[in-house]
């Protein structure tokens, strides 16, 4: 797999060379497909399905981007079975996700369990392929781009009445469209890794989708800034922090799943 070469790129769509946008606000609509596979002592294995639906915004200028869910629409579903009950809770209101492309810098600001952290991170640079098909998106002409990330994801179960949770490996392969109408490297998920705006996103074996609903020309300039409160972390810290916490909650009779 090639890595991109960002110069060469830019010359590969021709639709906004003339007219580009480098600043404004993208309304995103995310759809989240969970399954969730339990078996009860002596029972057959049951699968819980539910697909989950948020919108989320994007504002960028002046090389910086912010990203947040964009209305009150926090999902609680509760649902039992083999009398356990499960909570499935989508992206905290408060959550956000800023970058600045010049600095590389990556800083989230993330509420797990009534817990405030702010992760501190630099921007990663993927290994993504090129497609030659494109399609058009909100009368943006998109270019299709494919990346695969091997590591480890998490696993939870309930066997013999007991929720389980493991590390299983996992290879996930990410589908981005993005157009070099706007030469923003801006969007959902993969931020600073592609020359031109993700309009559309697929990851998670397709589970997870984003979509781009609408692009305006201005953006809100107040919500571009970074967040400073919370328990600053870095990456692994809010993972370990965020296992422990999940412990906690399993011991005391509970799980919550958290789709990010």
């Amino acid at each position: 797999m090639k890595r991109i070469v960002l110069p060469c790129l830019s010359l590969l769509l021709t639709g906004g060379l003339f007219a580009q946008q480098k600043e404004g606000k993208v309304t995103y609509e995310r759809s989240v497909q969970m399954q969730i596979t339990m078996a009860a002592r002596g029972g057959e294995p049951q699968t819980i399905s539910q697909t989950r639906t948020n919108k989320f915004e994007l504002n960028f200028a002046n090389n910086q981007m912010s990203w947040k869910q964009l209305e009150d629409d926090i999902q609680a579903d509760e649902s039992q079975t083999g009398g356990i009950m499960i909570r499935n809770l989508g992206s905290g209101q408060d959550d956000i996700t800023f970058c600045d492309f010049s600095q590389s810098k990556k800083v989230e600001q993330r509420d797990f369990m009534d817990k405030r952290f702010l992760i501190s991170d630099s921007i990663q640079k993927g290994n993504w392929k090129l497609a030659d098909e494109t399609k058009t998106i909100l009368n943006h002409l998109c270019r299709k781009a494919t990346t695969q990330r091997i590591g480890k994801r998490m696993s939870m179960g309930m066997q013999n009445g007991k929720m389980e949770r493991k590390e299983v490996d996992d290879t996930t392969t990410t589908i981005a469209w993005f157009t070099t109408d706007i030469p923003v490297p801006a969007g959902p998920e993969v931020q600073g890794q592609l020359p031109g705006l993700i309009l559309e996103l697929e990851t998670n074996g397709g589970r997870t989708i984003y979509k781009a609903l609408d692009i305006q020309a201005k953006p809100d300039m107040a919500a571009i800034k970074e967040p400073t409160k919370g328990k600053k972390v870095t990456r692994a810290e809010f993972t370990d922090e965020t296992k422990k916490l999940m412990d906690q909650m399993q011991q005391n009779g509970g799980m919550r799943f958290r789709m990010n």
